[in-house]
């Protein structure tokens, strides 16, 4: 390590609501982080669309900003490292340029057609086997290329690639087309096994392999910064840039889950529990999704709510705009303010119940078609309640995976709680409760992400000889216990979401007759 003492590492988490530019020491240690984030545009029921230009925008807003309060001196960077929002599908012309303004993102469904018609000529438990890809099958990359060829045609016949979200922005820093095993094994064509993109389901897909980008470790140095790209950053064309990963596989190594069986709850976005394993869970009922690790020769296996923190953050946006307006006044973080009111309201909020289901349905409902809601309102509700319920609704979603989960593999007495959720000391609580688990809180807290990205780049420089660093990284802040009573109570009110959540689901399909 001697030749790389005070040297840095920028790390980027470019995540469904924004990108996150960290900046780390030598030793792993984050000195210092800014957030920019960006719009989804929702412009059908079940199209989810970003646009690739916001994400480069916002990498260079928060790259910029993060040199300027840091005050580093920017000739200490070396290396710098990205994980990315999964399942992208951004169409890249022969001479570079980017095919589609908008392009959808991981939860983005409109490919549903694309996907039933493959599997009446393929069988879909044959695809789900080698693939891993437990999504709803119109998620996956090779089904939105499915639907640009069958709904834009022109624009389908000049594509050169179809890259993931952080390769897009590897792109833009190197000029090289290329992704890592964890995010390719998003693509809906990769064989888990043999860690390769299948020729049999391109074929069966009638997608030719050129259109998938070259795939090398995430730890690989994929180049330097070009002149551009380091104009833009204010960075030197000396830094190296990794390959870096997607979100769930590079959360997984910052969380610790690097090493057989340990498992971490992710709170963003989307909310998920993943287990990381040498061999992948896989299960034709609830259908795990797996992604590679970003570690060779590892998976990461997980259930998720598809909108977790996207749902709290709805009710933000909708309902909360005194919150917003509070926050702009005193800078005090929004969700800071609804969680303290609805730590006002009781466990089971008055016995009000919420499925958090906006995004949709997942492999382990009983429809794609299902939809959230609120069941039980009553005029004794106060907000106070609605937002405890929304915050139990969303924990018990993801109970739901949890319960799933233990049935597949054996899990620890302690659950590590990762990303903007687990700030709030009520959730915790809440999570203890419904999971009847010990919930740790470590200072990794929301730089998961960042630092499995961070590691991927430290290793590929040779800065790490290995990840075992991490380990000792994480400090414990809180160790939270479950309440007997409460673990209890809410094992009842798990019986009533569940039956909530199949009621949901009928009543989705009919709303879709609509």
């Amino acid at each position: 390590m001697g030749d790389f003492m005070g040297k840095k590492i920028i790390a980027w988490d470019l995540g469904t609501g924004g990108n996150k530019a960290s900046l780390y020491d030598e030793k792993g240690i984050c000195l210092a982080s800014n957030f920019t984030s960006y719009n989804t545009f929702y412009p059908a029921h079940g199209w989810h669309e970003q646009r690739p230009k916001d994400w480069w925008n916002a990498v260079v807003e928060s790259t910029r900003k993060l040199l300027e309060t840091s005050a580093v001196d920017t000739g200490e960077i070396v290396a710098c490292g990205i994980s990315g929002h999964s399942l992208g599908a951004v169409p890249i012309g022969a001479d570079g340029t980017l095919l589609r303004e908008y392009t959808p993102i991981w939860s983005d469904g409109r490919a549903v057609k694309e996907a039933e018609t493959f599997f009446q000529t393929y069988d879909e438990e044959t695809w789900y086997q080698m693939t891993g890809n437990g999504f709803t099958a119109a998620f996956y990359t090779a089904f939105k290329i499915m639907w640009y060829r069958n709904h834009e045609p022109e624009m389908f016949g000049k594509i050169h690639k179809v890259i993931g979200t952080k390769d897009y922005i590897n792109f833009l820093l190197t000029g090289r087309l290329c992704t890592d095993p964890s995010y390719a094994s998003g693509c809906g064509v990769w064989n888990l096994e043999k860690w390769d993109y299948s020729e049999e389901l391109l074929k069966a897909m009638k997608l030719p392999r050129e259109m998938f980008p070259e795939v090398v470790p995430s730890t690989s140095v994929i180049g330097n910064l070009s002149k551009e790209a380091a104009a833009a950053l204010g960075l030197p064309e000396s830094v190296q840039v990794t390959a870096g990963g997607v979100d769930n596989s590079c959360m997984a190594l910052g969380a610790k889950a690097f090493k057989e069986g340990r498992a971490y709850n992710s709170l963003g976005s989307s909310s998920w529990i993943a287990v990381s394993s040498k061999t992948p869970l896989l299960d034709s009922r609830v259908r795990p999704y797996v992604f590679a690790h970003v570690v060779p020769e590892f998976y990461a296996s997980a259930l998720c709510v598809t909108a977790g923190g996207t749902a709290f953050r709805w009710y933000r946006d909708q309902l909360g705009h005194e919150f917003l307006a509070a926050a702009r006044e005193t800078g005090e973080d929004e969700y800071d303010y609804m969680t303290r009111e609805a730590g006002q309201s009781v466990r089971g909020a008055n016995r009000l119940i919420f499925n958090p289901s906006l995004g949709g349905g997942m492999p382990m409902n009983k429809s794609y078609q299902l939809r959230g809601g609120y069941v039980g309102l009553d005029l004794v509700h106060t907000r106070a309640d609605v937002i405890r319920a929304t915050m139990e609704g969303i924990t018990m979603g993801l109970r739901s995976c949890l319960d799933e989960i233990r049935k597949m593999t054996e899990l620890g007495e302690e659950m590590l709680l990762v990303g903007g959720g687990s700030k709030s000391a009520l959730w915790r609580q809440i999570y203890a409760d419904i999971y009847n688990l010990n919930v740790v809180k470590t200072n990794i807290d929301q730089q998961a992400a960042a630092l499995g990205a961070a590691a991927c780049a430290a290793v590929g420089i040779g800065l790490w000889k290995d990840f075992e660093r991490i380990d000792e990284l994480h400090e414990v802040e809180e160790y939270v216990r479950p309440i007997e009573d409460n673990v209890a109570f809410y094992n009842r009110e798990m019986e009533i979401y569940n039956r909530v959540t199949d009621m949901f689901c009928d009543i989705g399909d009919m709303l879709a007759t609509l």
